[in-house]
C-alpha cells in the first residue's frame, strides 16, 4: 500500500502493533469459544474488542490514517490470515476457523467504525471550542498570533478581506448549522467560522470583497430579526473593527424596524449615534459635518434650511434669497462630499444627526 510508505516510522510501527494485536486478539477470541456458534457480541463486548485491538495506539493515529485506509488494512489482513488458515489448522477445523475469521472480522469492522466515530466526535467538540475562542477574541478586540494559529488549525486560509455578520441565533438550532454555513461559503470561495453567543449567531467570513453580497449568502441561517454586516477589514487581525461596528449596529437596529436584511452597519449610523455609540458619533462629525463646514459655500446653512422647509427646493431658495438652481447645486456638493444624498430619506436622517452632533461638538 503506497500510503503506508509515506507514514512516519513511528506511525508505521503503530500500524504493525495494531495488526499484531488484531491477530493475537483473534486467537484469544477463538480459544475462548468465539467460533461460528458464538452469539453476537453486545456493545460492551465490541468496546472491549476495540480497546484490545486499537487501545495501545495514540489517538493522533486516526488523523494520520483515514478510515478508508484502515478498512483496506483490515481487508488485507483478513486475506492474509485466511490464505494461511489451511496450512496451520487441521482440515477438520479449517471450515470453522474460516467462519470464525469472518465473524471476528465483522466485529473488528464495527470496532473500527466506533474508534473513528469517537475520534470524529472528539475532534468536532474540540473544533467547536477553538472556533468559539477565535470568535470571542475577535469580538473582544484581542487579536494576536494565538488567534491566527487557532484559525489556521480550523482550516482558515483567507489572509485579507474579513468581515463579521451578526444576528439572532435560529430556533431550533440544527446540529448541522455551521456545516451548512461552511458549505455555502466554500461554494462562493470564502472561509467561514461561526459561534453562538447567548442568543446571537456570529459569523466570520474571509475573502469577501463585497460585504453585503457575502452576508446575503448566509442570511438564511439566522433567526428572526435584523442581520447586520460590518465593514470589510484588511485581515483577521483587524476583524475586530468589523465586529465592533456590527455589534453597535445590531444593538441599535431596533430603531429601524424596516431595515433591509442583511443591512450594513454604516446604514445604521443615525440609530447608533442616538444610542450612544461613540464611534458612530465621531464618524458623523469627522466625516460628514466637518467636510461640510470646511467646504466653500454655505452648505451647512443650505442643508439646515432645506430640512427646515420640508426638503422643498423652492421654499429653501426663498428662505435663503437664492435661485433654486443654487440650492440644487449646493445639495449636489453636499452629496459629493459626504456620500449622503439629502433627497434620500435615510441619508437625510444621517445628515440631520450629523448637523446636530457637529454643532454640539463646537468643532469647526
Amino acid at each position: 500500500m503506497g500510503w503506508f510508505q509515506e507514514l512516519s516510522a513511528e506511525d508505521r510501527s503503530w500500524v504493525g502493533l495494531i495488526l499484531q494485536a488484531g491477530i493475537a486478539g483473534f486467537v484469544d477470541w477463538y480459544a475462548a469459544g468465539g467460533g461460528s456458534d458464538s452469539p453476537d457480541p453486545d456493545g460492551s463486548a465490541r468496546s472491549a474488542l476495540a480497546a484490545s485491538v486499537f487501545g495501545a495506539a495514540p489517538r493522533a493515529l486516526t488523523g494520520a490514517i483515514t478510515l478508508q485506509q484502515t478498512v483496506d488494512l483490515i481487508r488485507l489482513s483478513i486475506e492474509v490470515v485466511e490464505s494461511n488458515v489451511d496450512s496451520i489448522v487441521s482440515p477438520d477445523d479449517a471450515a470453522d476457523v474460516h467462519r470464525g475469521v469472518s465473524s471476528y472480522a465483522r466485529e473488528v469492522a464495527f470496532a473500527t467504525a466506533e474508534v473513528y466515530a469517537r475520534a470524529a466526535e472528539s475532534r468536532g467538540a474540540w473544533d467547536a471550542r477553538l472556533e468559539a475562542l477565535v470568535l470571542d477574541a475577535v469580538l473582544r478586540a484581542e487579536p494576536d498570533e494565538t488567534v491566527l494559529s487557532r484559525a489556521s488549525a480550523l482550516g482558515w486560509s483567507a489572509d485579507e478581506s474579513v468581515l463579521v455578520v451578526l444576528g439572532s441565533a435560529p430556533t431550533p438550532r440544527g446540529a448541522d448549522l455551521f456545516d451548512a454555513v461552511r458549505r455555502v461559503a466554500a461554494d462562493a470561495g470564502l472561509d467561514a467560522l461561526g459561534a453562538i453567543q447567548g442568543d446571537r449567531l456570529v459569523l466570520l467570513l474571509g475573502g469577501a470583497e463585497d460585504a453585503l453580497a457575502a452576508a446575503g449568502l448566509v442570511v438564511e441561517v439566522f433567526g428572526a430579526g435584523p442581520v447586520v454586516v460590518g465593514p470589510v477589514a484588511d485581515d483577521l487581525t483587524q476583524a475586530h473593527l468589523s465586529a465592533r461596528s456590527a455589534q453597535a449596529a445590531y444593538r441599535a437596529a431596533a430603531g429601524w424596524p424596516e431595515a433591509p436584511r442583511p443591512v450594513r452597519s454604516s446604514e445604521l449610523l443615525p440609530e447608533r449615534a442616538l444610542g450612544g455609540d461613540g464611534h458612530a458619533r465621531r464618524f458623523l462629525v469627522d466625516e460628514v459635518f466637518l467636510p461640510l463646514r470646511r467646504a466653500r459655500g454655505a452648505l451647512i446653512e443650505t442643508l439646515a434650511a432645506y430640512f427646515a422647509h420640508g426638503s422643498g427646493i423652492e421654499a429653501t431658495a426663498r428662505a435663503l434669497f437664492v435661485h433654486p438652481n443654487t440650492v440644487r447645486y449646493r445639495l449636489r456638493q453636499a452629496a459629493e462630499l459626504t456620500g449622503l444624498t439629502p433627497g434620500v430619506p435615510r441619508d437625510a436622517l444621517a445628515l440631520q444627526v450629523a448637523l446636530i452632533l457637529g454643532r454640539q461638538s463646537g468643532r469647526t
